[in-house]
């Protein structure tokens, strides 16, 4: 017979009008192989309860059973697998069984008032939905001679459980007295090395204190030694300080001399320095008032310039106008000289032919005459016409020179304002690095006199210092005279002795 499973779980209990409890029951899963006469298997499960004996329910399973079983509850493995998937399930139910909302649940009821007779074994799965039943079986209350069966099992396990106990307790008890045995005699052993030990460090002990006492007597001598040679070091000590102390105050109250006279120097520069600022400022007010009233002339003489040319443009158009005009004049002139010789000619042939023409030579002089007056009137207006154009002429050469000197006046003020800006630039240049050299100046100034207020703050400093110890060794002398007058009390050598000063006393200095 083999053992596939052995767990105490939960189930819930459920009889007929009674209500629904829960009990730890013990669920235990065997397989039986028979060979004889037929080899078969079964699966035996049994439901107990440790704390009742009496409570066994069985159920044994063969393979036709299980057939049955599958067809009526559809499932859906074999027989060869169907204890591990059951084992599954009830190791599901007791993982779940801690839980407040346990999914899988174990159910136990039986139809009758008491839980007696046969009774349905249930692994039920609970959802939202329903309540899935996985397995059912139907256990049969053991019998009398299945419950003593069970009971002489049971007693032949605690029997051989009893003699497993026993023989452990013996076997402890055993190590335990020779435990105890070694260590009385580990005790023993130390006690008398603790004895031992008593008597040397009593030995040892007088024999510290003897030698304590005479280091004690040459570190008490050596302490006196030490005492007045520290005394002695202690005066020169302070007499080097004294010389050191007159000293850097000597010096520096020579550097405080020196700075004073640095910065009196420095403020008269200073107050030089913006007396020179001073009149720069005013040089560069009064070219900068220059420069404005120059700009404006440059301003007025460029629009002078621009109406000028205006002008110019309008007398050169009207001087074209008039060539134009004496151009045209002087082609009629010529039209009129040709015109004038072909009258001599016809004149001349008329001559010829006098005698044919005598009626017309009263109208041919007419036209003669009125031809040499219109000639006399052109010749006269071209006369005019050439003075106007000389005239025009001289007005644009003296407009032409007008521009000229104005260009030639504007070119030299333009130049004289890029001097003054130029002049202008350079003063602005000179104040700012006057102004720099005054800042640079008041820095100097400065740090000379926070070099004198760190001088004169150290040099109250170290005649603190000075005084503190002038007064620390006065103590220290006191202290030791007193000490001295506490060991040598009413003797007249110790009070003509000097003063000794201690070793921390010393260090403390």
């Amino acid at each position: 017979m083999e053992e596939l499973f052995s767990k105490v779980l939960q189930v819930n209990v459920r009889c007929r009008e009674c209500e629904e409890r829960k009990a730890n029951i013990r669920i235990k899963i065997e397989l039986q192989l028979t060979t004889s006469p037929v080899h078969k298997r079964d699966l035996l499960v049994r439901l107990s309860d440790d704390l009742d004996p009496y409570f066994l329910f069985n159920l044994s399973i063969s393979e036709e059973d299980f057939q049955s079983l599958k067809v009526q509850q559809g499932l859906l493995v074999d027989f060869a697998s169907f204890p591990q998937k059951f084992i599954d399930l009830l190791n599901l139910c007791y993982s779940e069984q801690e839980s407040v909302n346990p999914r899988f649940l174990l159910h136990l009821s039986c139809p009758s008032p008491v839980l007696e007779g046969p009774a349905n074994f249930c692994v039920v799965e609970t959802n939202a939905f329903k309540h899935l039943n996985h397995l059912s079986l139907r256990l049969v209350q053991g019998s009398d001679k299945e419950i003593k069966d069970y009971l002489a099992v049971c007693l032949s396990s605690l029997k051989v459980e009893k003699q497993n106990l026993e023989a452990k307790l013996k076997k402890t008890e055993e190590d335990l007295s020779r435990q105890l045995s070694y260590t009385q005699q580990t005790l023993s052993e130390k006690t008398k090395d603790l004895d031992k030990l008593r008597s040397e460090w009593t030995c040892q002990s007088s024999s510290l204190s003897t030698r304590h006492s005479q280091e004690l007597q040459l570190e008490r001598e050596k302490a006196v030694e030490l005492q007045s040679r520290l005394q002695q070091q202690n005066e020169q000590l302070r007499q080097d300080l004294e010389n050191s102390h007159q000293k850097s105050s000597q010096q520096l109250h020579s550097r405080v001399t020196e700075l004073e006279a640095s910065c009196r120097e420095l403020t008269e520069r200073k107050y030089k320095n913006e007396s020179s600022i001073r009149d720069l400022k005013i040089k560069l007010v009064g070219a900068e008032e220059e420069s404005q009233r120059l700009k404006q002339q440059v301003l007025s003489l460029r629009r002078e310039n621009s109406t000028l040319d205006t002008e110019v443009h309008e007398k050169e158009r009207l001087v074209n106008q008039l060539q134009m005009r004496v151009a045209v004049l002087e082609q009629e002139s010529k039209d009129k000289d040709q015109l004038m010789r072909r009258t001599k000619e016809v004149l001349e042939a008329t001559q010829q032919q006098k005698e044919s023409v005598e009626e017309n030579a009263g109208s041919k002089e007419l036209q003669n005459r009125k031809l040499e007056t219109t000639v006399k009137s052109l010749s006269e207006e071209l006369i005019k016409a050439n003075g106007i154009i000389k005239k025009l002429q001289g007005e644009v050469r003296g407009l032409v020179g007008k521009i000229k000197v104005k260009n030639t006046v504007t070119v030299s003020q333009e130049k004289v304002l890029q001097e003054t800006s130029e002049k202008l630039k350079t003063a602005e240049k000179e104040l700012q690095s006057a102004q720099q050299q005054n800042v640079t100046k008041d820095e100097q100034v400065s740090k000379l006199k926070e070099q004198l207020e760190v001088t004169v703050q150290k040099l109250n400093e170290s005649k603190e210092v000075l005084k503190t110890n002038e007064n620390v060794i006065t103590w220290l002398n006191k202290q030791l005279n007193e000490k001295q007058l506490c060991r040598n009390p009413q003797t007249p050598d110790a009070l003509h002795k000097p003063p000794v000063l201690s070793s921390t006393a010393t260090l403390r200095v």
